[in-house]
This record gives C-alpha cells, structure tokens and sequence, in this order.
C-alpha cells in the first residue's frame, strides 16, 4: 500500500469515529448512507469517467469492460427477438381460435341437451295431460250411468 493510500485510509477512519460518535450523541443523524458519505467527504465528489480506488486514470470501459451489447441488441438479435414474439403470438392466436371453436361445439352440444329435455317434459306433459283427461271423462261417464 502507497503512503498516499495509507493516509486515504487513515482519513476514512477518523471520519468512521467522527460520525459513529455524531451518531451515538444525536438520534436524527441517519446512518444508512454513511459509507458514501465518509467517502465523499474524504475523497471529494466523483469524478466523471473514473472508476474510484482504481487510480487517476482508469476509466469505466476499461475496469468494467464494454457492455454496450447486453444494453442494446444488434439487429440480427432484434429481429429474431421479433420473430420469435411473432411466432408465440401466432401460438397463442392459434391456441385462442381452437379453444373458442371447443367452447361452441360444447355450447351447441349443451343446447342439443336442453332442447331433447325440454321437448321429452313437453310429451311427458301431454301424456300425463291425456292420461288425466281419460281419467276425468271415465269419471264423468260412470256418474253419468250412476244417474
């Protein structure tokens, strides 16, 4: 380790036991960003196009590397993103049409159903309906012997 870091280290510990004893003393301080905060007061404000703790001269691209391609697909990747989208699409239209063409085969068949039931109660009606016509005129005839 440099001298130049040990007295960055140094630094950043003094002002760790600054805020830990602010904080031990005042209940308001907020403690959830005092890392940050101890580093911008030692080190000064961020610099753009520099990577902290890495030296004056090394910029993000080299430390991280270029990620440019995982941010924005090239358009051989779009487009087959595109295709693919299309195809689930076409799956999924596909899939929508049978099960609706399923659902109305099942609503005709349901209705076939009912109607059979409703004209079978519809004959069974009637018959009961002569049954007890025969019954009251069978009735009415053996009163009108009786009379």
């Amino acid at each position: 380790m440099t001298t130049k870091a040990a007295e960055i280290m140094e630094k950043l510990k003094d002002k760790r036991a600054e805020y830990e004893t602010i904080a031990s003393s005042d209940s308001s301080v907020n403690l959830d960003d005092i890392d940050n905060r101890i580093v911008t007061k030692v080190l000064g404000l961020k610099m753009y196009g520099q990577v902290r703790f890495q030296g004056s001269f090394v910029n993000p691209t080299q430390y991280f590397g270029s990620s440019s391609q995982q941010y924005m697909p090239s358009g051989n990747q779009a487009q087959a993103k595109v295709q693919r989208l299309r195809y689930q699409m076409a799956k999924m239209q596909a899939s929508t049409v049978e099960q609706i063409a399923q659902l109305k085969v099942e609503v005709a068949s349901r209705e076939a159903e009912a109607q059979r039931k409703y004209e079978e109660l519809q004959l069974q009606l009637k018959a009961e309906a002569v049954a007890r016509e025969a019954e009251v005129s069978k009735k009415y005839d053996e009163l009108q012997l009786q009379l």
